[in-house]
């Protein structure tokens, strides 16, 4: 993407996630050269007010934008967020941003934005088939195949965290039950060790949540308890892990990618043992696995940044 002069142009990417907001500046080899980042405000409004914010606070003004927002995006437009409080049908956050920016604006799924940021610049370089699973508050999804990022017929392809795996299992955040991420999600896993500590069980990991001043378990509060060794912590966690297997084993066996990328705040934190162990628990429910890595995300929190800046740079050249 050039300018009138045909001078480069930097691109902004924004990704929104449960616990914070990443707004960054992309050049076109997919490098972040400048980065914002804030707590992820309450309100649908009043993230599209943070991001407006950091966007204007670059020295230079990008020639487009793309936002990485949590919930499913059809045609370009958000069909829903439900994590985001004061979010109707009747705000189009493309148009919000756009108008107060004053450069081409679009939006994508969190998750598949991240997944497009390990496509075109970290793991699944060089792949036309990738399935790719973010571990963060939530469990996200995103898809390329053939060549080409997959939404779906309505935009709700890559919703991993929602495939059922236990048949009237424990209540998911999203209402209904059985759902992965009833059982991976950092948010769940949380409550279901307060669960434990409830019916009197002890654990270290609220302990660590405090000294670290955290309001709520965050990814790096999960891999210190983990490395101590505390055994309700590894309890739930591992069933997390199991819940993620069976879930990989039926998505591969349907969609047959090349490699599978796993990112989000999880697994930046645990590294590649965390893909291994996702990858153990899906191994003996895959038809064939050999040759087929599954590998963690190298780009780390900047994904879901360069996801969306390709995003909007599409946009810009559509």
């Amino acid at each position: 993407m050039r300018d009138d002069e045909g001078a480069h142009v930097l691109v902004a990417g924004a990704d929104v996630g449960g616990t914070n907001i990443m707004v960054g500046l992309v050049d076109e080899d997919h490098e972040v050269v400048a980065r914002r980042k804030l707590r992820t405000p309450d309100g649908a409004r009043a993230v599209i007010d943070a991001i407006v914010g950091m966007v204007l606070d670059f020295d230079e003004k990008p020639g487009a934008l793309g936002v990485g927002v949590p919930g499913p995006v059809h045609d370009g437009s958000v069909v829903s967020l439900p994590n985001l409080t004061g979010w109707t049908p009747d705000l189009s956050v493309v148009d919000a941003l756009a108008s107060r920016i004053g450069i081409p604006t679009a939006v994508e799924n969190d998750a598949q934005v991240g997944v497009l940021g390990e496509w075109v610049a970290g793991a699944a370089r060089g792949h036309d088939d990738v399935l790719g699973i973010w571990l963060g508050t939530g469990v996200g999804a995103g898809m390329v195949v053939g060549g080409r990022p997959f939404g779906g017929a309505h935009g709700t392809g890559g919703e991993f965290g929602h495939m059922v795996v236990r048949p009237d299992g424990a209540l998911c955040g999203c209402g209904r039950r059985g759902c992965v991420e009833a059982y991976a999600g950092r948010r769940m896993m949380g409550q279901a060790v307060q669960r434990l500590v409830d019916a009197g069980r002890e654990t270290v990991l609220f302990e660590i949540m405090e000294k670290k001043g955290k309001p709520r378990p965050t990814s790096a509060v999960w891999r210190d308890a983990l490395e101590a060794g505390d055994e309700v912590v590894e309890e739930v966690f591992g069933a997390g892990i199991e819940a993620l297997g069976i879930a990989l084993a039926s998505a591969v066996n349907l969609l047959d990618p090349s490699i599978v990328v796993v990112g989000g705040g999880l697994a930046e934190k645990l590294g590649q043992p965390l893909a291994d162990r996702i990858a153990a628990a899906a191994a003996d429910r895959v038809m064939h696995i050999a040759g087929r890595p599954v590998v963690v995300a190298e780009r780390g929190d900047d994904s879901g940044v360069i996801g969306a800046a390709w995003v909007g740079r599409e946009r810009a050249a559509s």
